[in-house]
């Protein structure tokens, strides 16, 4: 796989620039109805519609409908990622309202499809996977190169639907409920929810796991670092319980002040 993606770099990735993605808010009051939040699918089809099953039970058993939140990273590793986008991206069959946040995983997709020869190293974190869900042998394309063949750029463009993109485009990076705030990542601790980087929400683990997000009253619910169970820290909880290797995708629902693990 290496030697695979060296033949198809023709320049070094830059770092990530500074972008701007939608940040929602529900208001300052709590809701009167359960929010769902999901940790990180990767490629995992079959335990998202698992875990969306389990919503749509715990909603008959409440007797009411909620909002379920998606925390990012749909792509990579797992053996699904463009059957996830399509899911996602289409009406739930379930009648679910969904919320879909954007994960670093999901950005890097999306950069490498406007950009690929930029941003090769997406591969070795397993975009590779991610490409072969589309189709894309990466071993054939790096054969075709030494002669003739169609671009990177060209065999992108065929594989992945405008639906899908679109999709990715459009992912918001928060959203904020009351006093929870749903991000892939977390936040920068002590920095104002509306000062925060977009790089941050998608990216950070050292000081926000060990300080939590040092702002009053303040609940977080990210993934992003997996961990064998949901993770407890201070204004914090981890849901990412590594569903591509672990089997587990975690559900944690938050119904006023109540918040539980359904699976």
């Amino acid at each position: 796989m290496r030697k695979m993606i060296r033949w198809l770099t023709l320049r070094a990735s830059p770092q990530l620039g500074e972008q701007r993605r939608r940040r929602l808010d529900l208001g300052s009051e709590p809701l009167p109805y359960p929010l769902y939040a999901i940790g990180d699918v990767h490629g995992c089809l079959d335990l998202l519609k698992r875990a969306e099953a389990v919503i749509a039970d715990d909603m008959r058993r409440l007797g009411r409908p909620g909002l379920v939140v998606l925390l990012g990273d749909y792509v990579d590793r797992g053996p699904a990622s463009a059957q996830v986008l399509e899911h996602l991206s289409s009406p739930s069959a379930l009648g679910l309202k969904r919320v879909t946040l954007c994960g670093n995983h999901d950005d890097l997709f999306l950069r490498f499809l406007e950009r690929p020869e930029a941003y090769m190293h997406w591969l070795e974190m397993g975009g590779d996977k991610t490409l072969a869900s589309y189709g894309v042998d990466l071993q054939h394309l790096s054969l075709r190169r030494k002669g003739s063949g169609a671009s990177l750029m060209h065999v992108l463009q065929e594989a992945v639907p405008e639906t899908h993109r679109s999709f990715l485009m459009d992912l918001p990076v928060s959203l904020k409920a009351g006093q929870v705030l749903f991000v892939h990542a977390g936040v920068a601790p002590a920095i104002p929810i509306e000062e925060q980087r977009d790089e941050d929400m998608m990216w950070i683990r050292g000081a926000f796991l060990k300080q939590g997000p040092e702002l009053p009253h303040l609940i977080v619910i990210h993934g992003h670092t997996p961990q064998e169970d949901p993770d407890y820290g201070i204004g914090r909880i981890g849901i990412d319980t590594g569903a591509v290797y672990s089997g587990k995708l975690t559900v944690l629902r938050i119904d006023g002040e109540e918040i539980s693990i359904l699976q």
